[in-house]
C-alpha cells in the first residue's frame, strides 16, 4: 500500500492504464451508439495515453530549476503528452482531467487521500470546461462522481480514497444511459467513462497492489426511438440568432448567462478569454424572443453583422464556431482534415493543408505551423475532431498564431467552405463566410450496419444498407445504389441547387455516376458534382447546398 503518490508510482499509473486501455481497446470501439462501422473511442483512448507515456519517457530526474515536485512533474509530463496526443472528444477530454490533476498536485509536498479528492474536483472542472456544451451521461458525469465520492471519502488515507473513487466512477458509468437518450436506445455505456472507470482502476491496483475485480458492464435494454433528443437543439425554440460582438469577457459572461436563459445551443466563442478589454465574439443562440437575445448583445457591448434564422423557412445550419478577432500580421491558410486520397486531393487543389482522418492535437499544430501563416483556418470534417481541433487552436494561440474553426462535419461541408473562402475580404469575415456555407450544406452518409441496434428508421441488422442525414439514421435499405438514390431524393425535397457525391474506397464502380443520372432524370434543374472520394467505412458522401 502506498500512503502517496510519487513520480515512480504516477510512471506505473500511466503504464498500467495503457496496459488496461490496450486489453479492452476493442470492447471500447464497440461502445458506439450508432451501428457504423467507425467507433473509435478505444482507440484514440489507447493512442492519446501512449502519447502520454512516451513523453513520461524523458528524464523525470532533472527538474526544471523552481519547478514543481517531482510527482508534480511527472503529471504535467503526463499531461502535457496526452493533449499533444489527444485524439477525439474522448481523447481531449481525457488530456484535460489529466491537466487538472497535474495542476492541483504540482506543488503539493505529498499526494494523500485528501489531496487527491481535491485534485479530481479540479480535475472534473477542466473536463467540463473543454466541452462548447456539457451533457451528462457521458464522461464527465463519470469523472464528477469519483470526485464527488472521494471528497465525501473525506481522509487522508490514499488507497481508500482511490477506491471510493473507482467505486462511484464504476456506478455513475452504469447509470450513463438512463441519463443519455442515445446511449439506451443503442443499449450501451458511454465508452469515453468505460476508459475513465479503467484508469482509475489501474491507479487503485498502483496504490493498493490489488486489481479491482470488476465485470465488464452488462447492455442495457434498448428503449424506443422516440425517447432520442434532437443532437441540434431543442425543438422548442424558432429561431437561430447569431452576431459578432465587441465587448470584454466580463459583458460577455454576462450576456451569456442571460442568453442560456432563453434558448438553447449557446455558442459563444473568441480570443476574449484572457480579459482583454476590447475582443471581437462570434455569438450563436437559439430563442424563441430574437429582441431579448439581441438586447443582450447591446448590453454587453456592440453586436453588427446580426444575423437571424427561422427555422420554418429553410433547413438549420450547424452552429458557427469560429474565432472572429481582427487580424494581425500577414498571410492566411486553411488546414482541412480528410480522410481518403481523392478527398485529399480535392482539399490541396483548393490550396489547403490536408492532414490524414482523426489526427492528434500535436499533428494538427504541426500542420498549423507548417503553414508559416499568421491567420489559419481549421476545418475539422468530423465531429468527433472538433474537440482536437479546438485545443490545436488554442496551442496555436499561444504561439502568436491567429486560428478560426469553422466546425465541419462533413468533408462535403468543408469542400462548401472553401469554395467561398476569399482572401480580399477581412479575415473575421472570410471566416464567418466559410462557416455560413458550410452550415448550409446538409450532409449524408451511406454505410452498411456493423450491428443489430435500433434506431429513430427502425431495427436494423449487420449488413443492412444504412443512410445518416446529419448523423442520424434516416433509411435502412437492402440495395446501396436504391438507398443512395432515396436518401438524395429525401434530401433535394427539402430543396437544393447542387449536389456532391464522394464515393468511397469501398464503392462498388459506377455508383456515383449511377446516382448522378437518377438526379438528373429526377431534379433537371439541380447541378451535380461526384468525385472519387477514396473515404473509408462510407461507400458514399452526399452534400446538398
Amino acid at each position: 500500500m502506498l500512503d502517496t503518490l510519487d513520480a515512480a508510482a504516477v510512471r506505473r499509473w500511466c503504464a498500467g492504464g495503457l496496459a488496461a486501455l490496450r486489453r479492452h481497446q476493442g470492447e471500447i470501439d464497440d461502445l458506439n451508439v450508432y451501428p457504423v462501422p467507425d467507433g473509435d473511442t478505444g482507440t484514440n483512448l489507447v493512442l492519446t495515453l501512449t502519447s502520454a507515456q512516451q513523453a513520461l519517457a524523458m528524464d523525470l530526474a532533472t527538474l526544471p530549476d523552481g519547478g514543481p515536485t517531482a510527482h508534480g512533474h511527472a503529471l504535467r509530463l503526463m499531461a502535457r503528452g496526452a493533449l499533444l496526443g489527444a485524439r477525439g472528444n474522448s481523447g481531449v477530454i481525457l488530456s484535460q482531467i489529466l491537466r487538472g490533476l497535474a495542476d492541483a498536485l504540482a506543488a503539493a509536498p505529498a499526494v494523500r487521500g485528501r489531496q487527491l479528492a481535491a485534485a479530481l474536483g479540479d480535475a472534473t472542472a477542466a473536463a467540463y470546461s473543454a466541452v462548447a456544451e456539457p451533457v451528462e451521461g457521458t464522461v464527465l458525469s463519470v469523472v464528477a462522481a469519483a470526485a464527488h465520492a472521494a471528497g465525501a471519502a473525506d481522509s487522508d488515507d490514499l488507497p481508500a480514497v482511490a477506491r471510493a473513487a473507482a467505486g462511484a466512477a464504476a456506478e455513475a458509468l452504469a447509470r450513463t444511459p438512463e441519463q443519455l437518450p442515445a446511449l439506451a436506445r443503442a443499449g450501451v455505456v458511454d465508452a469515453g467513462g468505460r476508459g475513465l472507470c479503467l484508469l482509475l482502476d489501474a491507479l487503485v491496483e498502483v496504490v493498493t497492489g490489488e486489481s479491482p475485480r470488476r465485470p465488464a458492464p452488462a447492455p442495457r435494454p434498448v428503449r424506443p426511438p422516440a425517447t432520442a433528443a434532437r443532437e441540434t437543439g431543442s425543438p422548442d425554440y424558432a429561431y437561430e440568432v447569431q452576431f459578432l460582438l465587441d465587448a470584454d469577457a466580463d459583458a460577455v459572461a454576462r450576456m451569456r448567462r442571460t442568453l442560456a436563459g432563453l434558448g438553447d445551443s449557446l455558442v459563444v466563442v473568441g480570443d476574449g478569454a484572457g480579459g482583454a478589454a476590447s475582443a471581437t465574439w462570434n455569438v450563436h443562440v437559439h430563442v424563441n424572443d430574437v429582441g431579448a437575445a439581441i438586447e443582450a448583445g447591446v448590453a454587453a457591448g456592440r453586436p453588427h453583422r446580426i444575423s437571424v434564422t427561422r427555422f420554418a423557412d429553410q433547413p438549420p445550419a450547424a452552429p458557427v464556431d469560429a474565432g472572429a478577432a481582427a487580424p494581425t500580421g500577414d498571410g492566411r491558410a486553411a488546414v482541412v482534415v480528410a480522410s481518403g486520397a481523392g478527398i485529399a486531393e480535392l482539399f490541396a487543389g483548393e490550396g489547403a493543408t490536408v492532414v490524414p482522418g482523426n489526427p492528434s492535437t500535436g499533428a494538427l499544430l504541426d500542420a498549423i505551423r507548417a503553414t508559416a501563416a499568421a491567420r489559419v483556418v481549421v476545418l475539422p470534417n468530423d465531429p468527433n475532431t472538433q474537440a482536437v481541433a479546438h485545443a490545436a487552436a488554442r496551442e496555436a494561440h499561444a504561439l502568436g498564431i491567429r486560428v478560426s474553426v469553422v466546425p465541419t462535419r462533413s468533408p462535403v461541408q468543408a469542400l462548401a467552405a472553401l469554395a467561398v473562402r476569399d482572401p480580399q475580404r477581412r479575415f473575421a469575415d472570410d471566416v464567418i463566410a466559410m462557416a455560413e456555407a458550410a452550415g448550409a450544406c446538409r450532409y449524408a452518409e451511406v454505410c452498411w450496419a456493423s450491428r443489430e441496434a435500433l434506431t429513430v428508421a427502425g431495427p436494423c441488422r449487420p449488413g443492412d444498407v444504412l443512410a445518416l442525414v446529419e448523423g442520424e439514421v434516416h433509411l435502412i435499405g437492402a440495395d446501396l445504389a436504391d438507398t443512395c438514390t432515396a436518401v438524395v431524393d429525401r434530401m433535394l425535397g427539402g430543396g437544393g441547387e447542387l449536389v456532391t457525391l464522394l464515393s468511397g474506397a469501398d464503392a462498388p464502380e459506377g455508383l456515383a455516376d449511377a446516382v448522378a443520372e437518377h438526379v438528373a432524370r429526377r431534379w433537371p434543374f439541380v447541378e451535380v458534382q461526384a468525385y472519387p472520394g477514396g473515404q473509408p467505412h462510407y461507400p458514399l458522401l452526399v452534400g446538398v447546398e
